[in-house]
């Protein structure tokens, strides 16, 4: 028998070395940017940045929060939205649904109440007046907001996704976007996620089917050339 595909392969390489690998290859096409982007900034809220205060939080690039600020604020000044969720759920967590039941301590997901230390946006954050918010209760920023709506009325093509972590909300949020026929782009030092495994590997699987993983600056200059 002569195989044309490929059995699943272990090698002994780590997930970084790997998303290495696949960003460094230039043949590999990219979706780009179309003519008008929204910024998209999934749950940098104290619950997942705070790790001074919270077990759930998480860190990756130090200056995360800082390099999504500094997008949302081009992107602002170009005209361009800027969208930022949280999670939160009622007291009784009956909109959780399954997904609340794994666990129930005071740090599981359900137990992110309105209102709450956990559900307020990290104070790092520099959200614009004009900003839109929208709480999530689900992976996807999609999952049951009006993003879909609002993007269809402002014309955007192109979705800029950041936040945490990437293993989850970012990466449900950018396949959604994918699957809504949108152009994803994921900047690499605006994501995070609680190991160095889930974080690369979920942005080497971004980058081989659902978005174009870009170093932050890309995202900057694409901006400062409009």
């Amino acid at each position: 028998m002569s195989i044309v595909g490929t059995k699943m392969v272990s090698d002994g390489r780590t997930a970084k070395q790997i998303f290495e690998e696949v960003i460094s290859n230039p043949a590999r096409a990219k979706f780009g940017f179309g003519e008008k982007l929204a910024i998209i900034n999934v749950d940098i809220q104290n619950a997942y940045t705070r790790i001074d205060e919270f077990k759930t939080a998480y860190e990756t690039d130090p200056r995360q929060i800082e390099h999504v600020n500094t997008i949302s604020d081009l992107a602002r000044k170009k005209g361009m939205p800027v969208v930022w969720t949280h999670v939160a759920f009622a007291d009784d967590a009956s909109d959780a649904g399954i997904w609340g039941t794994r666990t129930d301590t005071p740090d599981s997901l359900q137990n992110i109440k309105y209102g709450s230390r956990r559900y307020q946006f990290d104070e790092r954050c520099e959200i614009g007046k004009n900003d839109t918010i929208y709480t999530k209760r689900m992976p996807s920023a999609f999952f049951e907001t009006p993003l879909q709506s609002l993007l269809v009325w402002l014309k955007v093509d192109t979705l800029v996704i950041t936040g945490g972590s990437t293993s989850g909300c970012v990466r449900a949020t950018a396949v959604d976007a994918l699957s809504r026929g949108y152009r994803a782009i994921v900047p690499i030092e605006t994501c995070a996620d609680k190991h160095e495994s889930f974080h690369f590997a979920n942005l080497t699987d971004l980058a081989l089917k659902y978005a174009d993983v870009e170093p932050v600056q890309t995202v900057v200059d694409w901006l400062e050339a409009q």
